[in-house]
This record gives structure tokens, C-alpha cells and sequence, in this order.
């Protein structure tokens, strides 16, 4: 019952992410997005309930922690849009690398459930995903972003923000890169001996199958660092890989 809503959440966030609006603007849309994307599952969940337990286990491993992630992804970009030093680069890059810092610190007091998560272990998840046992697992963010008893497991919440904390690290070091561009250079890591010579739109394709299945970063990725990393490898450029993928997805019949 979960997957027109998510069909249309995943297309909308994408919209969002390439578009050319600012940082800040992309966060405030992304955020009132995600807060109505997850009132409405709620809602859902108030009405039907699940089947089982694989189903529950299912939902909050899964479909609810992927507008949740962003939800705290976009949270947390705000909150860096309006905090960074106005002026100066040297400020600027103090300020990214504390966030650095800060990241680094989650995922080390979190080890051992982000590397249950990363092995795709599932031994524990009536524990972690069901509501049965959300007494036993206390987990109280340092940002209440959306939360509510009854619409949350033991797990779910930190499975979010590790997924969001991703998408957040690959935010930090654009601007890193922005601010530094001399100081790390990607041009020797380029490849000058592929080119793709087929079709831009059997490419975008391909990309946006690895999207979907989730193949690429254990699915903790925005599907516009996927195409900047193909138009490095292959030497190419898809102005209009959004535009295409919505092509194919209007073909008749797919």
C-alpha cells in the first residue's frame, strides 16, 4: 500500500535535488516534502496497520527511514547554510571540517549497528524494526526531527540518520572542494581511455537501474553524484540525464 507514495516521494526528491536552486531553498523544499511524505505514511499505518512482522520489519527498515533520512539530511543542510562564517574561506572550512568531525564521531559510538546494517544482517531486526521492543533500545536524537511513539521502532530513527549522515558527508566535502579546489585533485583519478560511444539514454539507463536497486553505497546515494561520477569515468556529459529518465519513464509499457 506504500508504493505509490514512495514512487511519487522518490521522483519528487529528485526534482528537488537537481534542480538549480540554492542549498538553502533545495533543504526548506526537501524538508516540508519529507514531513508530508511521512505524515501521510503515518496516517497509513494508523488506518491498516501491518499484516506481520516481516511486514513491519519491512516498512521502518526501509520504506519510512528513506524520507526520514532525508528529512534529517535536508535538517541538517539547513542548519549548515545558516551557521557557516558569511565571509572568508578560511572560516568556512573551519566550520565544514568540525561538521566533519562531528560525523565521524556518530559513526563511531554507532560501529557496531552501522556495521549490522552495511552486512545486510537481519538476525536482530524483530528487535530493531518492530515496535514490540522500542523500551528495550532507547534512542533519543539530539534533534527531535519527527518522531512518535507509535509510528517508531527501537531503530528506526538511527538507521535514518546513518543513511542521512552519508548523503551529509558527500554535502561537506563538495563544499570542502569548492572552497579548496587546488587542494585535492580528482584530474589524476579521471580515466582517459573509456568513452562511452553508445546512446546518452541507454547510459542514463544503467544509472538509474544501479540507482534503483541500490547497488552502488549500500543505496546512500543521491542519483546526481551517480551521474557525475559516470560523466568522469566514461568522459561524457548528460546535461539532460533527469529529463531523460523522465522520458523513459513515460515509455509506454515500461
Amino acid at each position: 500500500m506504500f508504493e505509490k507514495a514512495m514512487f511519487m516521494f522518490t521522483d519528487q526528491i529528485n526534482q528537488i535535488i537537481n534542480s538549480e536552486s540554492s542549498s538553502l531553498k533545495k533543504a526548506e523544499l526537501g524538508i516540508r516534502l519529507c514531513n508530508g511524505v511521512l505524515s501521510e505514511l503515518q496516517h497509513m499505518v494508523e488506518k491498516e496497520d501491518f499484516e506481520d512482522s516481516a511486514s513491519e520489519i519491512n516498512f521502518f527498515r526501509n520504506i519510512k527511514s528513506l524520507p526520514m533520512s532525508y528529512l534529517i539530511y535536508f535538517s541538517e543542510v539547513r542548519n549548515s547554510e545558516n551557521s557557516i562564517p558569511k565571509a572568508g574561506s578560511q572560516p568556512k572550512v573551519r566550520f565544514l571540517e568540525k561538521e566533519v568531525k562531528k560525523i565521524n564521531k556518530f559513526f563511531s559510538q554507532n560501529k557496531d549497528f552501522v556495521n549490522y546494517m552495511e552486512q545486510s544482517h537481519n538476525y536482530m531486526d524483530s528487535q530493531f524494526f518492530t515496535r514490540n521492543n522500542l523500551n528495550n533500545f532507547p534512542f533519543a536524537p539530539t534533534i527531535n526531527y519527527y518522531q512518535y511513539p507509535e509510528f517508531s521502532t527501537s531503530h528506526d530513527m538511527l538507521w535514518s540518520m546513518v543513511q542521512a549522515m552519508y548523503k551529509y558527508i558527500h554535502y561537506i566535502r563538495e563544499n570542502l572542494y569548492k572552497l579548496q579546489p587546488n587542494k585535492i585533485s580528482y584530474t589524476e583519478k579521471q580515466p582517459k581511455l573509456l568513452l562511452w560511444s553508445g546512446s546518452k539514454t541507454a547510459l542514463v539507463e544503467l544509472i538509474y537501474s544501479l540507482y534503483a536497486d541500490g547497488a552502488l553505497n549500500h543505496g546512500n546515494v543521491e542519483i546526481s553524484t551517480i551521474i557525475s561520477s559516470f560523466e568522469d569515468f566514461f568522459n561524457t556529459k548528460l546535461d539532460q540525464g533527469y529529463k531523460t529518465y523522465s522520458e523513459i519513464k513515460a515509455r509506454k509499457g515500461d
